[in-house]
């Protein structure tokens, strides 16, 4: 039997997110690996930083598979970074963006040269582009919804004109170049023709311009497919722009020329015929510039949701998978990089399939570095060897049963589940980024008794009584009119074509076939579905689709039920009696192509509309959270961990990332607020009032509006700085708060929005920003608010003192979002990419680890309570917690997971688990919904005196160890049953006892 894998893949202990940009280059993260080595993290988890388009700020829009990119440092810098994490041997996990590419820069060669060739470029298979599509004027050229206003405008306003650099001719759009195909460039240049014939005359140099052009006219066609045929074109047309090149520099009348004729193209203003040789030569192009509006309608490649700078390339090419990976997979064979973190996989056209390609050629890696060093075989031999050692492989693997040689590739996928929704088991990866561990935790700190009460609250402030099912129903019909209804409609054509072929099905209509897939995609339960045709639909992906259907009839009683049942059996492959092969293929890619449509539809509609209309308690809309699920139960957060330690234990649990909507220091304030509603409801009633004075009326609406202004208050609730900003910090405040509540505007969609913004909202909406928040005589909402505000940060700090503590003890492997590990308080994207400042957190680790040297313990985490707004006391618990992982790594992997009884009058108050095995045993205990034990957040809930009867109880083998506080270095006193949670929490808030007999174990 062969041995599937010879090198066991790197496992982290502790990941840390760090996100490049020209703003944190490789150098600058080079100077924290130290810090972050000395905190306990063992992994860096890296944004991509690969090339993407020049000056951006988060790295999605890669332009180039295959090189670093030059905004963040050079080769050198890169191997400076690299060989800081391993001179403290850590690992790094790279961010892979495999769905789709940054179109808008000039550095995309792939992308330009479709722009150049159309359906003949070697890379117009690369893209998901339809170029035989709905409407005939863009067959074989693809849309470029790219312009300001309207075409006939902006040609005449000479926003469009021709230039010629370097042997080409291209199109200068703003500040963009497009390239012009062949054909037309023989057009520009027989314009000068006749008079470079009377100038030149019989001369060589008139020859070769002659047969430049002639050479022009032989090329392949610009819809020429043969593999042959397109690199015959390609190779030509290299060597005559460099003979274009030579003549245009070694001859001044053809340069003279040349610029003649670019001039006579360019029009003149005032003059509108004068434009009509450039609309021509514009039209003849294998593209169509376009106004952005019209992109929702009519463009014809695959985007990142809706964004047209972001064009889908088709992974489930070979070719594709093979040239976007080079660089990726050198890295990987190098050790530079450790595994694989993987961005939208659900855009792909069958990600399972992805994952394990990936697997694959990790398998590879390996049993080619095994294989070199086996010395007694020939290289024809090794390669025999390797061959069948990939048959063999993909035999065993494919479905991936639960055995480690199937994953040689420490791979972590961004999967959004659903509440309901499990990661399939057979997925060739390790777990997902951790967004359904985040909303488990954070719903510990929910007041569930209380959601009647700020529901009420909600209503009465803004007169909102949709429930949030209803509003994300709402939204996915909204994204899918304004902003995806071009993929609407294509999906809609191709699912006509196949109700053409059965007799049951003939008589669908287009427009009833599109209705109902706008239904069905509008009620579906979850981002997608997987069904693949290589075997039975998954009893999961089989239920979301009949819910979805369901749904679908019981909103749409008017309509025939039949056409949906019809829609349902095509999504799982329910195949017409008489379908033959063809038609079950066209049948099979629908399906593909529908689900590639879903998960768009779900993050734009929910995440990133109905997310900010919904403003009952913000932080719960959270990516992958229920903002209509007020809360879990102690009981639920344990059966989840149970869950998750079986299935995926070292799956990442992460509580703040790049796109969350808050920061988990932000979320646990507003958690907060479900503990008092009615002071809440009380409070932003006042406060409406005090600030009534700065809301503007606009066609009979205030602006801003009352959803507008509650989500704002909330905001201020989790963001308000812990000390007075200084030197001009109140102004960067305010900017921020600006910037976000117009972003949440803007994505709402009520009121303003980005493609249609109601500018007098947008201006009234910050000015009330900056007049409730600027300091003044009269403003006497400032005071009010931090009257409130105050005691909520304690319990705030408190919450997120607790989900630090579990997302570090609980299955899993725990994930830092940079500069989280003091108090932060970002907003969404980009608020949270603003720098870090690791200096000062250096600093603060430095003087931690000399209390720590000294060894009073007790004493330290005393002043760290007193001095809780310093930030220390988030960073010292990381530090000690990380550190007792690092002793025990296999106890925090595999060890079991057994939730531990509270009893006594604050029971409830507690969530405490053990993970353990033979060696030993580690516990951790957190308080929960301490407002009331906190005194109104007056002070912090230690000792007997607040706890009082309330303990952890313990099993009789439990009760015969000795257990050391991590945090306070002291014993825990055990009582006749287990632990007094006064007697915990007597120094420190949370709590995590090591089993004083627990055996070190190698990392």
């Amino acid at each position: 039997m062969l041995e599937i894998a010879s090198e066991e893949p790197r496992i982290p202990l502790a990941t840390y997110r760090l996100q490049f940009n020209r703003l944190f280059p490789f150098d600058a993260a080079t100077t924290a690996i130290p810090y972050l080595h000395r905190l306990g993290i063992t992994d860096v988890y890296a944004s991509s930083y690969l090339t993407a388009t020049p000056g951006s700020l988060h790295g999605y829009d890669i332009a180039n598979h295959n090189a670093l990119n030059p905004d963040l440092g050079d080769a050198a810098s890169y191997d400076r970074f690299v060989r800081a994490l391993q001179a403290h041997g850590m690992g790094q996990i790279l961010d892979v963006v495999p769905n789709h590419m940054g179109i808008a820069a000039a550095a995309n060669a792939w992308w330009n040269d479709v722009l150049a060739n159309g359906p003949s470029s070697s890379y117009a298979d690369f893209f998901d582009i339809d170029w035989d599509p709905i409407n005939r004027r863009l067959a074989n050229r693809v849309l470029l919804p790219v312009l300001g206003d309207q075409f006939g405008r902006v040609l005449e306003a000479q926003q469009l004109r021709l230039e010629y650099a370097d042997g080409a001719f291209r199109l200068w759009v703003y500040e963009t170049h497009l390239p012009v195909e062949a054909c037309s460039t023989i057009q520009i240049l027989s314009v000068p023709l006749g008079e470079l014939r009377t100038t030149l005359g019989d001369t060589p140099e008139f020859h070769e311009y002659q047969s430049i052009i002639t050479a022009l006219s032989h090329l392949p066609g610009p819809t020429e497919r043969l593999p042959e045929r397109v690199r015959e074109r390609m190779q030509e047309q290299a060597v005559i722009r460099r003979r274009l090149a030579r003549l245009v520099d070694t001859c001044p009348p053809v340069h003279v020329a040349i610029d003649d004729t670019v001039r006579l193209y360019n029009g003149t203003k005032g003059d509108s015929r004068s434009f009509d040789r450039l609309e021509a030569l514009i039209d003849a192009q294998p593209y169509r510039l376009a106004y952005w509006r019209v992109a929702a309608e009519e463009i014809n490649y695959r985007r990142f949701f809706d964004i047209n700078d972001l064009a889908a390339i088709r992974m489930e090419n070979p070719a594709v998978f093979r040239e976007a990976h080079r660089l990726i997979l050198q890295l990987l064979a190098s050790g530079q990089i450790t595994g694989i973190r993987l961005d939208h996989p659900d855009g792909l056209f069958d990600p399972p399939a992805y994952f394990q390609a990936l697997q694959q050629e990790r398998f590879t890696q390996v049993q080619r570095h095994r294989l070199a060093g086996e010395t007694a075989l020939s290289a024809a031999e090794r390669e025999e060897a390797l061959t069948a050692g990939r048959a063999e492989f993909a035999a065993t693997c494919t479905p991936v049963p639960r055995q480690p040689g199937c994953r040689p590739l420490y791979l972590v996928v961004e999967k959004i589940l659903a509440k309901g929704e499990r990661l399939p088991t057979t997925w060739a990866v390790y777990g997902t980024v951790g967004y359904e561990f985040l909303n488990v935790v954070s719903g510990l700190w929910i007041h569930t008794a209380n959601e009647k009460a700020m529901s009420a609250a909600y209503a009465a402030f803004t007169g909102l009584r949709t429930p949030f099912g209803d509003l994300a129903y709402e939204s996915k019909q909204l994204i899918m009119q304004v902003s995806m209804s071009s993929e609407l409609n294509v999906l809609g054509h191709a699912l006509s074509r196949l109700a053409e072929q059965n007799r049951y099905s003939r008589d669908f209509t287009l427009n009833s076939l599109i209705a109902a897939l706008r239904e069905v995609i509008a009620c579906f339960p979850v981002y997608r579905t997987y069904v693949n045709g290589r075997g039975d639909v998954s009893l999961q992906d089989r239920a979301c689709v009949e819910v979805a259907v369901a749904f679908a009839k019981r909103r749409n009683p008017a309509t025939n039920v039949s056409i949906f049942d019809f829609v349902r059996d095509v999504l799982l492959l329910r195949y017409p009696e008489n379908a033959d092969e063809a038609s079950r293929e066209a049948q099979r890619i629908f399906v593909h192509k529908f689900q590639q449509v879903t998960a768009p539809v779900a993050a734009k509609g929910v995440e990133d509309t109905a997310f900010y209309r919904y403003n009952r308690l913000t932080s719960l809309n959270e990516v992958g959270g229920e903002p209509d699920r007020f809360g879990i139960t102690v009981a639920e957060f344990h059966a989840h961990c149970q869950a998750r330690r079986e299935q995926w234990p070292v799956g990442l649990s992460a509580t703040s990332t790049h796109d969350t909507k808050r920061s988990e220091d932000v979320r646990s304030r507003i958690h907060a607020l479900s503990e008092i509603p009615r002071n809440w409801r009380s409070a932003v009633g006042r406060w409406h009032r005090l600030n009534r004075r700065h809301i503007r009326e606009l066609d009979g609406h205030p602006a801003p509006d009352r959803n507008d202004e509650y989500l704002l208050y909330q905001t201020l609730v989790g963001t308000w700085p812990l000390t007075e900003p200084a030197d001009g910090g109140r102004a960067e405040f305010i900017a921020r708060i600006q910037q976000y509540v117009l972003k949440a505007a803007k994505e709402a969609k009520w009121n303003t929005s980005w493609i249609n913004p109601n500018e007098a909202y947008d201006e009234a909406l910050t000015e009330f920003v900056a007049r409730v928040l600027t300091p003044a005589p009269d403003n006497r909402f400032l005071a009010d608010f931090l009257e409130f505000q105050q005691p909520v940060a304690l319990v705030g700090m408190l919450n997120s003192l607790g989900q630090t503590l579990l997302k570090i003890a609980a299955p899993g492997i725990p994930d830092f979002y940079q500069g989280t590990e003091v108090w932060d308080f970002s907003l969404v994207d980009p608020d949270n990419r603003r720098p870090v400042d690791y200096l000062h957190r250096i600093r603060l680790l430095d003087g931690l680890s000399e209390s720590i040297a000294k060894g009073n313990l007790a004493a330290l985490v005393r002043e760290l309570v007193h001095d809780w707004w310093d930030g220390r006391i988030k960073l010292y618990t990381i530090h000690q917690a990380l550190g007792c992982r690092h002793r025990t790594p296999a106890l925090f992997q595999v060890g079991e997971y057994v939730p531990l009884e509270t009893a006594g009058e604050h029971a409830d108050h507690l969530c405490a688990f053990v993970r353990r095995r033979a060696t030993g045993a580690v516990l951790a205990v957190v308080p929960r919904l301490v407002h009331r034990l906190s005194e109104g957040g007056t002070r912090v809930p230690l000792g007997i005196e607040v706890w009082g009867d309330t303990r952890i109880v313990l099993s009789n083998d439990l009760l015969e160890e000795r257990y050391l506080n991590v945090f306070t270095g002291r014993a825990a006193p055990v009582e006749a049953d287990g632990f007094l949670a006064g007697e915990l929490f007597a120094d420190f808030p949370v709590c995590l006892l090591e089993c004083a007999r627990l055996e070190t174990e190698p990392s």
